[in-house]
């Protein structure tokens, strides 16, 4: 491309991309597409986006262009990739000036150069690093701004390689660089402090925001550069300044307004400081030690005490949680159970935390925990009155939610008590002896208190085990707290509701269960939402404990199951949608065919709630759960579904529908369940399978499970299948077993078994194609030479195979080749009777008081299996195996019997004389063995 000329007509076509016009911008879009690959185009794109006297939407489309043009052609392995010649030029317009005045657009320059450095520095861009220190001493604000802008993102990018070499590079790097970069923060962190006490309001956010760039460089330099930080003096020094500054910065926003501009700039470098030290103590625990002290003491001063009062904000105390929490569970500072295999390391880090977390520290932190970070907070209270089901969707995980003070602190309290619970378990249980007995639905505050005093047991169930008599304490209080109906009491109601959910699995007694349905039943009932939605979650845990018991649940199961399918119809959100259908789909799971008379509501109404969930796929993957539980629970009954249920499984399976990505794995569960639980197969259902061909050549972890759906298809309805599907199919284990593990090969032999039972007649020559691959190395050469090199490894490679069923199935395929008068075959005769006695062993059993042996894998007739209670009863496809079992020869033919058989009749072909000699190349403790197996014939 020559650039004279090129520049006008690229800055034209790019001026025709930036219009809104989608005729004059789709071919924009297909001529810069065309240019992406030829010489010149990226210094043409160069020239445009430094020039600041063009229009800025032109100059970002061009710095775009950039940008990908890096991601795709500047490594030299590229296809098309850029000239040497070409990108030394660039290199060099990169950082030639550092004056762009658009704030974004220098971020994207930076992110450019940072990605070019990521692929060339130091070894082809040596100038750079030095270029960005001499850059940043310019006393220009803009420059000066800019240069540091670029060295954060260049920091940040090298910082991220992972490889043994780019690392020992980066770790050069910061050695060079880290004592002046310590230098430029405190420089203008001090600039920024003495502005902000003069009242300069604009020069301090100019200084504020060179202080939050330079920090972000010492956070990858000190986390990432160095394999020893701790023996680093400057690294040191930063870290111990860390606290320093911090405190400098909190005593700052403490002076100036939440309505100043510097604020959230001044929460933001907050932040930073505290995620330093996170970062430093999750790469560098060992290094961490000389800190820990410090650290405890800075994060419980602001966060446990009067000191962080009208200081701290929420994000704040979050890090400082986080901290204390990372400090109480790194292993590394946790000493072995015999303390004196400890690393001298790890005792001082212990000693350090056993010192600070005093009996009183220890106190303080749990009951201020309690009593003010788990209390609900007005804003929360007034949102549970005002949207009851999205303070529930929040309660329940949101995004938001697991970064807010609540959760956080909930996380921390467990992790201490579960640390120090010898100490905090009195403290606990005390708190609980002062919220005995009812408590006035007019002291709210007294409410609240009770309410995280409920929480903080829950939270502690486990270690609470020996401490707390729940099931006293359930009948004496808790079931009282749940009777309370006044209004205000729902804080309570829903509270302890979620406790005895928290406690079910733990300590909670089987002869309780009813009162507790009796209890749910009503709080189902109750006129609060939230209240409603948490009586659903903690029925899930009830019913999902593994003491739950059928027959004491099924008097509630009609009334359970119509609230709680009112309650799906009650709520809106899609999260809250999903927490009602796990919880139905967990109850339909554990009834099983109980379920069969309360489902019809449910059945009419899944058709609607998945039409309603188009654009919301985690809830149809909900929906797809809980269809394979309905269908499991009834049956062949549940063919009555199919004109909901099929159309949902063929766009739940097709990979050319966008929505397979999520759909696809409940998809094929219930696809595999329904053709379990059908009677037969109808034309619809058979017309699915045309999805699998394009699953098969997915490849993917799937891949088991697709086989478990073809095999169903072979018992349900093996003729019209393999009719219309045997070819592809065939087809496509070709194409498998040329790249597939061997236990993927052993599948789909399963289906070519599978077949051969189910239709012996018509399978061995659909299947043919299928043989040369599988026994390629035992068929090559003359058919005697095949047949003896396939009886002896067959003979040789018997005990490979475990299962009884096999061994036997072995031994009568063996058997099957006599009588012969071949000499390959009585050659082998040996082996062939030592493979028939070994599995004579493995499924004879004698008679005690006749003394003779039966084949104990003998199925004479079809029994109705009785069904224990919580054990799923046989599907339709058990039914079809049992049925094709009574026809296998493993459990038709008497092994005894046929041995006898097949020995008589090469005895005939023989003659006395010729098989006294076949049987003499037998060994003798075998014969006798045989012998005795074959006494009574």
């Amino acid at each position: 491309m020559d650039l004279n000329s090129a520049s006008g007509v690229v800055l034209q076509v790019l001026m025709q991309a930036s219009s809104q016009d989608s005729a004059v911008l789709k071919p924009a879009e297909e001529q810069l597409k065309q240019w992406e690959t030829q010489p010149g185009f990226y210094t043409v794109l160069l020239n445009i986006f430094t020039n600041h006297s063009l229009d800025v939407n032109v100059r970002w489309l061009a710095v775009l262009y950039f940008k990908n043009g890096i991601d795709r052609y500047w490594r030299r392995v590229a296809p098309h990739a850029l000239s040497e010649e070409e990108k030394a030029t660039l290199r060099a317009g990169l950082i030639t000036n550092f004056n762009e005045p658009v704030n974004q657009i220098a971020t994207q320059i930076a992110v450019l150069i940072a990605k070019v450095a990521r692929l060339d520095c130091p070894k082809q861009w040596p100038e750079l690093i030095p270029t960005l220190i001499e850059s940043v001493k310019i006393q220009d604000d803009l420059r000066q701004h800019r240069a540091l802008l670029t060295f954060y993102h260049v920091t940040k990018t090298l910082s991220s390689k992972r490889l043994a070499a780019d690392r020992k590079l980066f770790q050069d790097l910061a050695s060079e660089i880290y004592s002046f970069t310590c230098s430029l923060w405190n420089h203008h962190t001090d600039t920024f402090l003495q502005q902000i006490c003069s009242g300069g309001e604009t020069a301090a956010i100019n200084s504020l925001e060179r202080t939050l760039l330079s920090l972000k460089v010492l956070r990858k330099l000190t986390v990432h550069g160095f394999l020893e930080p701790h023996q680093n003096a400057d690294v040191t020094g930063f870290l111990l300044a860390v606290f320093v500054r911090l405190k400098q910065f909190l005593d700052c926003s403490r002076n100036i307004g939440a309505e100043n501009v510097c604020r959230e700039r001044l929460e933001k470098i907050i932040i930073l400081f505290t995620k330093v030290l996170l970062d430093f103590l999750d790469q560098h625990p060992i290094s961490f030690i000389p800190l820990i002290q410090r650290s405890l003491e800075f994060a419980v001063s602001y966060v446990f005490t009067e000191a962080g009062d009208g200081i701290v904000f929420e994000r704040f105390i979050v890090q400082c949680m986080s901290l204390i929490k990372m400090i109480v569970k790194e292993d590394s500072y946790i000493p072995s159970k015999n303390f004196e295999d400890s690393k001298p390391e790890t005792i001082n880090a212990h000693q350090i935390k056993l010192s600070f977390f005093t009996h009183q520290t220890l106190t303080e932190i749990c009951r201020r925990l309690v009593t003010h970070y788990f209390i609900l907070s007005d804003e929360e209270l007034a949102m549970w009155e005002e949207d009851p089901e999205g303070f529930a969707v929040e309660e329940t995980g949101g995004d938001s939610w697991k970064y807010s003070l609540r959760p956080c602190s909930e996380v921390l309290f467990i992790d201490i008590f579960h640390e120090y619970s010898e100490t905090l378990t009195p403290v606990l249980l005390n708190m609980v002896d002062t919220i005995k007995g009812p408590t006035c639905v007019e002291d709210l505050n007294t409410l609240r208190i009770k309410e995280t005093v409920y929480n903080a047991v829950g939270l502690a169930a486990y270690e609470l085990f020996d401490c707390i008599d729940f099931d006293e304490w359930f009948q004496s209080q808790l079931l009282g707290e749940l009777q309370v109906a006044h209004d205000r009491y729902k804080l309570l109601r829903r509270r302890v509701i979620w406790l005895i959910g928290q406690w079910i699995s733990v300590k909670f007694k089987a002869d309780l269960r009813p009162l507790l349905y009796e209890a749910i039943l009503s709080l189902l009932q109750d006129p609060d939402l939230v209240v409603r939605i948490e009586t659903a979650t903690t029925l899930k845990l009830t019913v999902d404990d593994f003491e739950f018991r059928t027959e004491q649940f099924l008097p509630y199961l009609e009334t359970t199951f119509s609230l709680l399918f009112q309650l799906l119809q009650q709520v809106t959100e899609c999260d809250s949608k999903m927490q009602v259908l796990h919880v139905l789909s967990c109850v339909i799971e554990r009834v099983n065919m109980q379920i069969r008379p309360f489902v019809g509501c449910l059945v009419q109404y899944l058709p609607l709630l998945w039409k309603q969930s188009e654009e919301h796929n985690m809830l149809r993957c909900a929906i797809l759960s809980t269809l394979v539980h309905l269908i499991k629970g009834l049956g062949g009954s549940s063919e009555n579904l199919y004109p909901f249920l099929l159309p949902v499984i063929q766009l739940s399976t097709d990979v050319s529908q966008p929505p397979h990505v999520y759909l696809l794995e409940d998809g094929l569960e219930l696809w595999l369940v329904t053709l379990e639980n059908c009677s037969s197969v109808t034309p619809e259902l058979l017309r699915i399978f045309h999805n699998m061909a394009a699953l098969l050549e997915l490849s993917s972890e799937n891949l088991l499970i697709c086989f478990k759906i073809i095999n169903a298809y072979i018992f349900s309805s093996s003729s019209e299948f393999l009719q219309i599907y045997a070819a592809n199919l065939c087809q496509a284990f070709l194409e498998l077993l040329r790249d597939i593990t061997n236990e993927g090969q052993v599948q789909v032999l399963k289906v070519v078994e599978n077949v051969l039972k189910v239709n012996p007649a018509v399978g061995p020559q659909m299947f043919q194609a299928l043989l040369p691959p599988v026994f390629r190395g035992i068929i090559e050469g003359e058919p005697d030479q095949i047949l003896g090199n396939l009886i002896e490894m067959w003979v040789d490679r018997m005990d490979n195979i475990t299962q009884p069923e096999r061994r036997k199935l072995s031994a009568l395929a063996l058997l099957s080749l006599l009588p012969s008068a071949n000499s390959i075959i009585q050659d082998k005769f040996c082996g062939i009777i030592n493979v028939c006695v070994e599995s004579l062993h493995d499924v004879m059993t004698e008679d005690p008081e006749t003394s003779t042996y039966k084949d104990c894998m003998l199925m004479s007739h079809l029994e109705d299996p009785q069904v224990i209670e919580d054990e799923e009863p046989p599907t339709e496809q058990d039914k079809r195996k049992k049925m094709l079992a009574l026809k296998d020869p493993v459990h038709a033919v008497s092994l005894q019997q046929f041995v006898y058989e097949k020995l008589k009749a090469q005895q005939e072909l023989l003659g006395e004389e010729g098989f006294r000699s076949l049987m003499e190349t037998v060994d003798t403790e075998i014969v006798t063995q045989l012998q005795e197996f074959l006494k009574g014939f």
